[in-house]
């Protein structure tokens, strides 16, 4: 019922905490979990991705739920929050649901109750209808959304994210969407350690009323910073930067401007690395392959199962370029019809000399089960644990500990 689904749960309680987190990652949802309402206006107001729902109690060692929802209210639109309350604090819950709270449920609740009623007030899914464009996974999806979101609007994005994940094509993307799709799309590579700030100043005049990407902007130098900030008060263009993901670290050292981040930061894309997601190493893979093998003289039929299942067992630390690069050159020495995987992979020929532990060779064969389990019910834990015929608090536990 939760899969993809991205929640904030603000509960001092350590059981009831627990209660709530283990059910509802079974059901699918991703939960940040916090204890005080200090660190719950910090996890809804500045999320590392949008929140769909919020579960908050109202009673709070430093303070209440109704302060949270206060404060957040001030700088954005919140998102839905179902409160827990104690008897008590009934009134309290009441006047939160005519400030806007969207529901709220007195304790003690049954767990089907409460599943109900947070189903009742979650966020549309924004991804419903969209292409597959980043890949398939609810983490894709949600970087796919958020390029359609922010193509309706003019003010700067950043793309945070490891080498290989493809930056600037989401940034062209963005761009391909808006208004300004007829403008110029000018792309600057400030890795670049010859880049001077004059480069800058002339991008300015080329991208006209078009989108300027600046790549690596965390490289830029002081005066780079400076006019990047100057620009933004009064420019004619679009501006989208990527970084990677320790820009806060720079600015906590006093080598890049807080407030740019901070006005960077405001319109946040993070695109996850491949290594947590599997299915979309394989989606990637499939969608390379076939504009790969359209420019061979002798098409090849496919990539084999095991060389897929070898894919989305990889770690992929060049995330997609590391892909594209494993792929051209599995295109160039394939002898057959199919890619297995000693041609993705060939230092698979000198581990196959390697002899594994009889624990090692069984967790690498569960974690490819409960895999293929997850991916055949769409992620819904309680149906992979009728397949793969075991309870769900073991599939739970094994999916712990093999890092699902």
């Amino acid at each position: 019922m939760l899969t993809g689904r991205y929640l904030v749960l603000i509960e001092d309680d350590a059981l009831m905490g627990n209660s709530l987190v283990q059910r509802l990652e079974l059901e699918g949802a991703e939960v940040t979990w916090v204890k005080q309402a200090v660190r719950g206006v910090s996890a809804v107001r500045t999320p590392r991705r949008p929140v769909d729902a919020v579960i908050c109690d109202i009673r709070l060692p430093d303070g209440t739920g109704e302060e949270i929802f206060n404060t957040v209210s001030r700088r954005i639109a919140p998102p839905p929050f179902l409160f827990i309350t104690g008897q008590g604090e009934i009134d309290q819950a009441v006047r939160l649901l005519r400030a806007g709270g969207a529901d709220y449920m007195t304790k003690p609740f049954d767990m089907p109750a409460f599943l109900g009623r947070l189903a009742q007030i979650l966020r549309p899914d924004p991804s419903a209808g969209l292409p597959a464009q980043t890949g398939i996974s609810p983490l894709a999806r949600q970087v796919d959304a958020l390029v359609a979101e922010f193509a309706g609007h003019d003010r700067p994005v950043l793309i945070r994210g490891g080498r290989g994940l493809g930056k600037e094509r989401i940034a062209r993307r963005i761009h391909d969407l808006s208004d300004r799709r007829s403008a110029p799309f000018i792309a600057l590579n400030a890795f670049r350690d010859d880049m001077s700030d004059e480069e800058l100043a002339a991008a300015f005049e080329m991208v006209s009323g078009g989108t300027l990407f600046v790549n690596g902007v965390g490289r830029l130098d002081g005066a780079g910073q400076n006019r990047l900030m100057d620009a933004l008060e009064a420019a004619p263009f679009r501006l989208i930067v990527s970084c990677g993901t320790r820009i806060e670290e720079k600015a906590e050292a006093g080598n890049f401007r807080s407030d740019l981040l901070y006005t960077l930061v405001a319109n946040e894309i993070v695109v996850p690395p491949l290594s947590q997601r599997g299915e979309d190493a394989v989606w990637l893979a499939g969608q390379m392959f076939k504009a790969l093998n359209e420019r061979r003289e002798a098409p090849m039929r496919g990539i084999s199962e095991l060389a897929l299942t070898a894919i989305r067992d990889h770690e992929w630390p060049g995330n997609g370029r590391e892909l594209r690069s494993r792929l051209l050159r599995a295109i160039d020495v394939a002898t057959g019809d199919w890619i297995y995987p000693a041609d993705v992979f060939p230092e698979l020929n000198q581990e196959d000399m390697e002899v594994q532990s009889l624990s090692e060779a069984r967790g690498v064969a569960e974690r490819r089960q409960i895999i293929k389990a997850l991916e055949h019910t769409g992620g819904q834990i309680a149906e992979a644990a009728r397949l793969l015929k075991v309870s769900r608090t073991t599939l739970w536990e094994k999916m712990q500990k093999l890092g699902l």
